[in-house]
């Protein structure tokens, strides 16, 4: 699909997830921009939402990653190290860091993220 400008809402995009407590994780994400589903390239970026006790497992790909909090608290852990991350918090995840994330409040937490990939197919997950 050619890149082109484009306008996308995210009440608009369909809800993808994993309910997996013993695996992947307990979540549920909305994909914004991705080749596959959109005219665009280079970036790849949607919304995750994780519900109380909601959680994506220890993992890492090859690309970068970046987390923006938009709602909520949660605890990302990053090569080992665990801290609370915010609204208005930004996660830089370089290439192949061990890195998950888990709401540990009784409230919705939702981030913003990217990878510098043209489609989310092309993140190859590796979990811990």
């Amino acid at each position: 699909m050619p890149s082109k400008p484009f306008v996308t809402a995210a009440a608009l995009s369909a809800q993808e997830g994993w309910n997996e407590p013993d695996g992947r994780g307990v979540l549920t994400w909305q994909t914004l921009a991705s080749n596959d589903v959109t005219p665009s390239e280079a970036l790849t970026a949607g919304i995750v939402h994780l519900a109380p006790g909601g959680f994506l497992a220890l993992h890492r790909h090859p690309p970068a990653e970046i987390y923006h909090v938009i709602e909520g608290s949660a605890v990302v852990t990053l090569n080992g190290t665990s801290q609370v991350v915010t609204v208005g918090d930004t996660v830089y995840i370089p290439p192949m860091t061990e890195h998950g994330i888990r709401n540990t409040t009784a409230s919705l937490m939702r981030f913003f993220y990217v990878f510098p990939t043209n489609a989310f197919a092309e993140v190859e997950y590796q979990f811990s």
